[in-house]
């Protein structure tokens, strides 16, 4: 069998519904697997956020990590508000929420990142962890996003990709695809979810062809920014004021 039939891309639709199945063991399998990577990559992001931001919208917002992290990190979040298809995943988030004592200032509700029910020139900044490579049509997910966010607003995008090195690209499939769906089956007791994991990294564009994506939609500024030898790259994009 060919590498391109054996990763062949598999489909999105109705993709929550895989996600509510392993709710109850995301959290532990993201830093089991990414070997605690996935808290420093979601800090990093504040790096990259405007110094203050009045409201952040986070998409495909899962367990509420991305908006926690950040908040930790980068002091000058006001509000913010996450979205997700998962409702299983969003209970999750919002029972660590609710013990941060963020119940005020944090949202965590129902919502697709094809289709954010949002007005127009809302936020001041949006990310997306993890989640870029779920949805069904990427080029219209992030025109909405760009459609959500004020002039000047900002775009950050964490996403998987793959090393350049050629050792390290071997070594890096090589565990996303034997050892990955292996451990997360094992734990979750859904072996469906990490083999669909390893195969949207390898089918999903990423470098200078996801930038190509963001400038489609209408993003300026655009920059791929690699963490830990290109395992994962933070994406951001600027919407013209």
């Amino acid at each position: 069998m060919t590498e391109e039939i054996e990763n062949k891309e598999p489909s999105r639709k109705e993709v929550w519904k895989m996600f509510d199945r392993i709710a109850h063991r995301y959290d532990l399998l993201n830093r089991l697997l990414s070997m605690g990577q996935d808290i420093t990559w979601r800090k990093r992001m504040g790096n990259y956020l405007p110094a203050q931001v009045d409201e952040l919208l986070d998409l495909a917002t899962g367990t509420g990590d991305q908006i926690i992290f950040l908040r930790t990190a980068h002091k000058g979040i006001n509000k913010a508000v996450g979205i997700d298809m998962s409702e299983g995943m969003l209970e999750h988030g919002r029972e660590k929420i609710t013990k941060l004592g963020w119940d005020d200032t944090v949202s965590l509700q129902v919502g697709d990142a094809m289709k954010p029910p949002f007005e127009d020139d809302r936020f001041d900044a949006a990310t997306i962890s993890f989640g870029i490579r779920n949805v069904i049509d990427v080029s219209e997910s992030l025109g909405e996003m760009a459609r959500v966010l004020k002039p000047g607003g900002k775009l950050l995008v964490l996403e998987c990709s793959l090393p350049r090195n050629v050792v390290l690209k071997k070594l890096y499939l090589f565990y996303f695809r034997h050892i990955l769906p292996l451990i997360g089956g094992m734990i979750s007791g859904d072996s469906y979810a990490y083999n669909y994991l390893n195969k949207t990294v390898e089918t999903f564009p990423c470098g200078e062809a996801f930038n190509d994506l963001m400038r489609g939609a209408g993003f300026t500024e655009v920059k791929a920014n690699e963490l830990t030898f290109g395992i994962a790259t933070i994406y951001e994009g600027v919407v013209p004021s």
